[in-house]
């Protein structure tokens, strides 16, 4: 499609394949829109428009120095549903844009937005707590950082070895494809998220959800630990959970087929 224009310095790309019931696909770090191929590529067939938003800082979008936070991300979905139009939407996103799409959720009171589907999604919150004890600990993100910072192409390298089901579950081809993709990102950006992925708590924005969720979770994700999806179940209320029970992290690709029809299938109920 083309480029929004988000803010006074900012453009965010936006794909738009396909028509009928509009699905709006948020990626995950550090990845963009392209991550989707094989949804792109597949459910436009099936009547259902396919939207990928390259968040900013990241894929064909600018690359501005500023915030990168869950806030100015949801800000920019905002107006990209405004310009296009586009209502009775199902926002998908997988990862940190899982967690992007709950705060779009709750910042925003669901505009536009008539379900949610979150996909290994790294909330309510990515690192423990006290009284949370599932995901990274500080001090295990605070090493993603820096080697961010010294050497960010060994970290997405290190990434996409614990990315899918197993190791060698995508041919050394498609795993450079990834990396690469992940290194056209921001330098800036990365990082910045990776902050954003450490100090953000969104527990309490779990029972503002107000709209249908489904939660695709595979007891396998080494990213997002399986008691993520569990914590999300409880907290939004109107919520299931569907089990990747062959997947990692990127359940969109180890199952791509059970992903895309269980995302149909969600959208079709929505729609009754």
């Amino acid at each position: 499609m083309g480029y929004v224009q988000v803010d006074a310095c900012t453009r965010v790309f936006v794909q738009d394949w396909g028509s009928g019931k509009p699905i709006v696909f948020i990626s995950g770090w550090p990845f963009d829109h392209r991550c989707y191929e094989y949804q792109f590529t597949q459910i436009p067939k099936h009547g259902y428009r396919c939207v990928g938003i390259d968040m900013r800082g990241y894929g064909k979008s600018d690359k501005p120095w500023g915030d990168y936070n869950y806030n100015v991300f949801a800000d920019d979905i905002l107006k990209v549903l405004r310009h296009l139009d586009l209502d009775n939407v199902t926002l998908v996103g997988h990862s940190m844009g899982g967690a992007i799409a709950i705060n779009y959720c709750v910042r925003h009171h669901n505009e536009r937005v008539s379900g949610l589907v979150l996909l290994g999604a790294a909330a309510p919150i990515w690192t423990q707590r006290p009284d949370f004890p599932h995901g990274l600990t500080i001090d295990q993100c605070n090493e993603l950082l820096e080697l961010c910072y010294s050497d960010r192409a060994q970290l997405l390298e290190n990434f996409g070895k614990i990315f899918f089901h197993k190791e060698d579950a995508v041919s050394p081809k498609f795993a450079d494809w990834m990396q690469n993709m992940g290194m056209e990102a921001s330098p800036y950006a990365t990082a910045e998220c990776i902050i954003a992925l450490r100090d953000t708590d969104q527990r309490k924005n779990l029972e503002k959800v107000k709209v249908p969720t489904a939660i695709f979770h595979a007891p396998g994700d080494k990213v997002c630990p399986f008691g993520l999806a569990e914590a999300m179940n409880k907290g939004i209320k109107n919520s299931k959970i569907i089990r990747f029970e062959n997947s990692g992290h990127g359940l969109f690709y180890d199952e791509w087929k059970k992903c895309n029809e269980e995302l149909m299938k969600f959208v079709d109920e929505l729609h009754k």
